[in-house]
């Protein structure tokens, strides 16, 4: 099996386990965003830990790698409680999609950060994605879902600089485990100066979803990494969209949740743009000129 086809199924599983990850923080009922983070984040770390020890490699950063270790993990705990806010307020497919604009924001990132080409086609189908989140948001003052549609949107930014950082760290041979690890440390340090100062009791309940949301997570978490440490994340992102198919079911299934026209509409317009962006990223569409690269 190939790095790309390896990579592949550790973004569909990664989705999977993610829309379970949703799933158990919504039934885990009304708790602060930051201390179920926290949970979330704990089990994760413990996770990676235990695969550390086992595996004899120990926690390796490598010379250099500090840095961008500390920004995946600060960009990826921004993602992390403006996904959960969304999660908790809105459809489980919408807070999905909107947490989905993370590949696209990769685009963007690695054009700025790794210096990679971009091309007049790419930006149209990120605009498109734009355009399709708007959809979903539905940025009037009479929608009440507002502000929570807009912590989602900004999960997947800090999401898509996350994984930019993951492609980074992956290129240097920073082994994914040490990479789960420190960035769950680092989320649980973040969040527990909230945890200290508005902790909410938990039933025994709240606290076993979140254990489950935690070692959901914790599956996500390494199928991510492994995906873009074992592939570009043009070749690989838009299979991460599997994630609004499993969503969208568990929503309906287990919430009885049905997004409105609207949001389809989004779904659709932000799928067709990654779909775009996976054939033209890969040779099977020959649209752009040498000298329209940016």
């Amino acid at each position: 099996m190939n790095r790309r086809t390896k990579g592949i199924l550790c973004i569909i599983a990664s989705a999977f386990c993610f829309s379970l990850m949703n799933m158990f923080v919504r039934l885990a009922g009304d708790l602060p965003t930051p201390q179920k983070a926290f949970f979330r984040n704990a089990v994760a770390l413990i996770f990676a830990i235990v695969i550390l020890v086992k595996s004899g490699e120990g926690f390796h950063i490598g010379k250099g790698n500090f840095k961008y270790l500390f920004l995946r993990s600060f960009a990826g705990t921004v993602g992390i409680f403006g996904n959960f806010y969304a999660v908790d307020h809105l459809a489980q497919s919408d807070a999905s999609m909107l947490n989905k604009m993370s590949p696209f924001c990769v685009i963007v990132f690695s054009y700025f950060i790794l210096k990679e080409k971009l091309t007049h086609w790419q930006v149209l189908a990120v605009v498109t994605a734009f355009i399709g989140s708007l959809f979903v948001i539905k940025p009037t003052f009479a929608n009440m879902d507002l502000i929570p549609s807009l912590l989602g949107l900004m999960g997947g930014i800090g999401a898509g600089f996350a994984y930019t950082q993951v492609r980074i760290l992956g290129l240097r041979g920073v082994k994914s485990p040490t990479i789960v690890a420190f960035f769950s440390g680092f989320s649980c340090l973040a969040a527990l100066p909230f945890l200290i100062f508005d902790y909410y009791p938990m039933t025994a309940y709240q606290l076993l979803m979140l254990c489950c949301a935690g070692l959901a997570a914790a599956g996500g978490q390494f199928g991510v990494t492994q995906a873009y440490t074992y592939a570009a994340g043009r070749e690989v992102s838009v299979y991460d969209y599997t994630q609004i198919i499993f969503s969208t079911v568990i929503g309906f299934l287990v919430f009885g949740q049905l997004p409105d026209g609207w949001s389809f509409l989004g779904y659709a317009l932000i799928i067709a743009a990654a779909v775009f962006i996976f054939l033209y990223n890969n040779g099977h569409l020959k649209l752009a000129r040498p000298e329209d690269t940016l």
